[in-house]
């Protein structure tokens, strides 16, 4: 058995084979190599840039370049122009949500859902619906009457289709 053997170490940054062997000694432990450390020269460090040489700021040197950025402005400032243009030819209307209601027993437009549901309450034609306690406890709050009053009536209403909508408010 070889009682001195040498075991080599990897490391990536080993400038010399004299720091790659770690020497083994009889009693079973190592040696620990001295690592120099390589010696820095003195160079001027190349992460930062040296500035470059500018123009004296003059009012003439400074008017020129406002010039040439107003002209760049203005070149994009056309074409963006141009671009909102296109999209605002290609853009739908949002519908707001609100569905027209039509009462087939009376012919009364109503504007909205809820609408219809507030104003046939207040009128007193729902009282029989009130008393049998479709609406809740306070139906002037219930935000969801319409769908309990469709429930109830279901062939008393009808929406009313966009293009029918303007026909039927000139009625």
């Amino acid at each position: 058995m070889n009682t001195k053997t040498s075991v080599k170490k990897e490391t990536p940054v080993a400038e010399s084979k004299e720091e790659r062997e770690v020497p083994v000694v009889e009693s079973g432990k190592q040696e620990t190599p001295e690592v120099k450390a390589p010696a820095k020269e003195l160079q001027p460090e190349e992460s930062t840039p040296k500035p470059k040489a500018a123009k004296p700021l003059t009012m003439a040197y400074l008017n020129s370049e406002l010039q040439v950025v107003k002209q760049i402005v203005s070149e994009h400032g056309q074409q963006i122009a141009q671009l909102q243009e296109a999209l605002a030819r290609k853009r739908k209307p949002v519908p707001n949500g609100k569905v027209q209601i039509r009462d087939k027993q009376s012919g009364k437009v109503y504007p909205s859902k809820n609408n219809c549901y507030q104003t046939l309450l207040k009128a007193g034609e729902l009282k029989d619906l009130v008393d049998k306690g479709i609406f809740g406890d306070n139906p002037a709050k219930n935000t969801f009457g319409w769908y309990a009053l469709v429930r109830e009536w279901p062939d008393r209403f009808e929406e009313v289709k966009p293009d029918n909508a303007e026909h039927a408010e000139n009625q």
